[in-house]
């Protein structure tokens, strides 16, 4: 059975649970890769493989905390394998278990006695200097705002073919259920759980009186447009990571993507229990 590491290798505490997992891992039969730039900085250069060349991995176990979970997922793009984030960092939000007892963790993960969660991603088609520019996936949000010039961009924002609003504004955060808690909570949109299906749309810094977040149905169609050239320096970050932007925007159309990541959940902790905790200090 192939094992895919994500560490934070950044991050001591995940540079040394890779090397422990690895070990463990080695010695019970199983195969661990990892991302070659990753497998050299942790000094694990024999399991390095090109990101070509993961294969299918029946489990990944990411190490770090969420930011380390979406390096994980964007890895996989469309490989349907389920991850374990083990938080050895911050909040640990999406994380499934604690850095407390790793292998244990990992044991479990293999004897299939985690609980699955389903969590939908967005899918987002950018059109620049007249030409489909990319195609990009995120599990918590597309972030489409100003770009190098410091001025305010406008953005009209169509449903389904309908112009619902237009205004000048720092950028729009567009959320899953799943990034409802991350950047779009903090651009002031509403917490989601992530059992529902939708997209969450949240204005940042509009120049307008009234400019409420919105909740989308998983079957509409969003696509922020740049109405006019001189309003248009903007750029798009998807999961944090900075999409180039070499031409001026001229459209983003986001909708809900059919695939789902699975995330893998040993600690007993509910999304509720976990808000609380993380965001009330229960």
């Amino acid at each position: 059975m192939r094992v895919l590491l994500v560490p934070n290798p950044m991050n001591p505490r995940a540079v040394a649970a890779a090397g422990e997992i690895t070990a463990y891992l080695c010695s019970a039969g199983y195969a661990p890769v990892m991302i070659a730039e990753d497998a050299a900085r942790c000094g694990l250069g024999d399991i390095g493989v090109a990101r070509a060349d993961i294969g299918e991995p029946e489990l990944v176990v990411a190490l770090g905390g969420d930011g380390t979970i979406l390096k994980a997922v964007h890895i996989l793009s469309d490989i349907d394998a389920p991850i374990l984030g083990i938080n050895l960092g911050r909040l640990g939000f999406m994380s499934g278990a604690s850095g407390d007892d790793l292998l244990e963790a990992v044991s479990s993960a293999l004897a299939g006695e985690a609980r699955i969660e389903c969590r939908q991603t967005i899918e987002a088609s950018v059109v620049a200097g007249g030409r489909v520019a990319g195609g990009y996936r995120a599990l918590n949000e597309i972030f489409v705002g100003r770009g190098a010039v410091s001025r305010a961009i406008e953005l009209e924002v169509v449903v389904n073919d309908t112009v619902v609003n237009r205004f000048l504004c720092d950028g729009v955060v567009v959320a899953t259920p799943t990034g409802s808690t991350a950047y779009a909570l903090s651009a002031g949109g509403p917490v989601v759980a992530p059992g529902v299906r939708g997209i969450v749309v949240v204005p940042l810094a509009p120049h307008a009186i009234g400019t409420r977040p919105l909740v989308l149905a998983p079957g509409d169609v969003l696509t922020l447009r740049c109405p006019s050239m001189v309003r248009a320096d903007a750029c798009v970050t998807v999961d944090g990571d900075h999409v180039p932007c070499r031409t001026a925007l001229d459209s983003v159309t986001i909708t809900v993507s059919d695939h789902d990541v699975r995330l893998m959940q040993l600690d007993g902790r509910d999304f509720y229990s976990t808000l609380a905790t993380t965001f009330l200090g229960a």
